[in-house]
């Protein structure tokens, strides 16, 4: 039930790709997703990552520079549960959730091994300077080819792009809201020119403890959404709520389209 793509200059091997609500997703196991990025990093060749949510495959039905930004990507995983499980219904079943943050501790492992530099962009600033710490006690001071806060104005983002490509980093890892750092990665990748850049979110808040992971047995559940609104209720119900059930909605409309063109 996949579909397989052709390789091409800006994918990096036959994938596997399905398509969740007009949403292209790549169909890779978290094994597979590290030895692919690992692969093109030994190669020099340059991989943009995304992970998608449902909150993120509603928006991006919505707004068509998000949506852009999102299937101009190298690779294109299931951070959330629901999609995954969405998948399944679908009849074109996704192998495994690879969680965003999962898989940035795994690259930042990678590039302690390989000594590469990575750059951290974003959250607040005792945020990810804690975050830099952190990684430098853990592995060594080196890997940090540089970090900053990500409250800055539009007319600093192309100054913030060639700040970083300049770092000589081969990883940059984004901690800022969608879709604002899904439209600056694909806006500016070029004047950034960091081999590998993905976005990660709240990962940031999480790496230095100022916001708790759901414990695992609901990560299993796929009960991380409702883990996050019970810590901020007010900030949180809503998106969740109600994105949730509009995802419902998207997914049930395309399983009605596929039956009706049986």
């Amino acid at each position: 039930m996949t579909e397989n793509y052709p390789y091409s200059p800006k994918k990096q091997s036959c994938m596997k790709r399905i398509s969740i609500c007009n949403i292209p997703v790549d169909a890779y196991t978290m094994e597979e997703t590290v030895g692919l990025i690992d692969d093109a990093l030994q190669e020099n060749r340059p991989i943009h990552h995304v992970v998608i949510n449902a909150a993120k495959v509603v928006n991006a039905n919505k707004n068509v520079e998000l949506m852009d930004s999102i299937v101009n990507c190298d690779i294109i995983n299931a951070d959330g549960q629901g999609v995954v499980w969405a998948s399944r219904f679908l009849n074109k079943p996704l192998p495994e959730r690879v969680a965003g943050i999962d898989l940035m501790d795994e690259l930042i492992a990678l590039a302690h091994r390989k000594g590469y530099k990575i750059y951290l962009l974003g959250a607040k600033e005792e945020i990810v300077s804690k975050v830099a710490r952190i990684l430098s006690e853990k592995y060594s001071p080196d890997i940090i080819g540089g970090y900053r806060n990500g409250y800055y104005k539009p007319d600093e983002e192309l100054e913030i792009a060639r700040s970083i490509g300049s770092s000589g980093a081969k990883m940059l890892f984004v901690a800022i809201t969608s879709p604002k750092k899904e439209i600056f990665l694909n806006k500016y990748k070029d004047e950034i020119n960091v081999p590998f850049i993905m976005g990660v979110g709240g990962s940031f808040d999480v790496v230095a403890g100022f916001v708790k992971r759901a414990p695992r047995w609901m990560q299993v559940a796929g009960l991380e959404w409702f883990y996050r609104v019970i810590q901020e209720p007010r900030r949180m119900w809503k998106r969740y709520l109600v994105g949730n059930i509009e995802f419902g909605y998207l997914v049930m409309k395309e399983k009605m389209q596929f039956n009706k063109a049986k």
